[in-house]
């Protein structure tokens, strides 16, 4: 562990010197919150067996370039983490929780520092106590009848989950009639086909596993973790690009 925060620094020097810093500086509520995960383009879903590991693998993250950090609720003591984490993030860099599935502990993670909060479900009372506090809420929903429903509930992303037996070209039939949706998939989205789901319509990706990788935590290999995130975030802005 302490070999590894050699590797902190550069990381965190590197986001004040983002081209996202004024942007992240000017941001007063959910729309600019919005703005920013699609000018960003891939959320990280962070789940870990052992807390202790979160910072580590935020910076590797950080190194990489992926700078939107979804912290689930399946992190051991997640709520604490975050509070923690919140005051020492560099500037730039938005952090958020996910596996919110009700109104408590939707309440929790935004006083803990959370500027958005995703759900693997649509939960109109989570939509509702996020836009009280003026964060962005991101419910997760599965078919068309879904994701209007949460779009006209007010939803300011929809997650499109579990998106791995769909793949892009059932985000792109969705976007035809409801392009004004805004479409964020997750689960079987990976660093190297991320691209492919940001052609098909979507405004952002939300990238689990496949970036943040068990095994490479497990022996600290934050390197690893590092490398994916630069593959993911070559893959947007290539795909951005054409």
């Amino acid at each position: 562990m302490a070999r590894y925060y050699h590797f902190e620094m550069p990381a965190v020097k590197w986001y004040n010197q983002s081209p996202f810093m004024a942007m992240a500086a000017d941001m007063t509520g959910r729309q600019s919150t919005v703005a920013l995960l699609e000018k960003l383009g891939v959320v990280a879903v962070i789940r870990l067996r052992d807390a202790a590991k979160l910072r580590a693998v935020v910076d590797a993250l950080a190194a990489g370039g992926v700078r939107a950090l979804e912290v689930t609720m399946t992190v051991p003591g997640a709520v604490t983490l975050m509070r923690e984490l919140s005051t020492t993030l560099p500037v730039g860099v938005l952090l958020g929780a996910g596996t919110v599935t009700d109104a408590a502990t939707a309440y929790a993670v935004i006083d803990a520092g959370a500027r958005f909060v995703v759900s693997p479900v649509f939960r109109p009372e989570v939509l509702r106590a996020c836009h009280e506090r003026d964060v962005a809420a991101i419910p997760g929903c599965f078919s068309p009848t879904e994701i209007l429903n949460a779009h006209e509930a007010g939803a300011d992303i929809v997650k499109v989950f579990p998106a791995t037996m769909l793949g892009p070209q059932f985000l792109k039939d969705v976007r035809a009639p409801l392009p004004h949706v805004r479409l964020m998939p997750t689960g079987g989205v990976t660093p190297a086909n991320a691209g492919d789901w940001i052609r098909a319509g979507a405004i952002a990706v939300g990238i689990g596993s496949a970036l943040v990788d068990g095994a490479a935590v497990e022996r600290g290999d934050w390197a690893a973790i590092t490398d994916r995130a630069r593959v993911a975030m070559a893959s947007v802005e290539s795909a951005r690009a054409h």
